[in-house]
């Protein structure tokens, strides 16, 4: 039950009209890179058959979101964010629950994570919720254009 002023959390997928108010916050959380296109990125997880974007509201209001996806062995995490005026509440570990949860209904066995190496924070974040350094390079090539 919630305590008195307590806004009740839900869950859901992304639909459509969630676009403009999920790219920005993943823009307002510094998430975005010049080389992606956070639209294109949005629209293409909601069109998979395998992916989405989990949407975490607070009442009517837009807390947190984050894509996530499988290959049909490893499930992969992209984007998670939280309102920065909510951050250090518990909804980023909520998210990443949601997210846990929605690999797991999937028989999905393992979360991987990208992170970048100058973001601190962040790294603590995931190593609090048991994330650990797996010794492994991450390469990568673009292959627009």
């Amino acid at each position: 039950m919630s305590g008195e002023g307590e806004t009740l959390l839900s869950c859901r997928d992304a639909a459509p009209q969630d676009r403009a108010a999920v790219v920005a916050l993943w823009r307002a959380c510094g998430l975005t890179r010049p080389w992606n296109d956070p639209v294109a990125d949005f629209d293409r997880a909601l069109q998979g058959p395998s992916s989405t974007v989990l949407v975490l509201e607070e009442g009517t209001r837009l807390a947190g979101a984050a894509m996530v996806g499988h290959d049909g062995h490893r499930g992969a995490l992209y984007y998670l964010a939280v309102d920065p005026a909510r951050q250090r509440a518990g909804l980023g570990r909520r998210l990443m629950a949601e997210a846990e949860a929605w690999l797991k209904a999937r028989a999905i066995p393992k979360l991987n994570l990208l992170v970048r190496m100058d973001n601190r924070a962040v790294l603590g974040f995931y190593e609090a919720l048991g994330y650990a350094d797996q010794a492994c390079l991450c390469l990568g090539r673009r292959l627009e254009g």
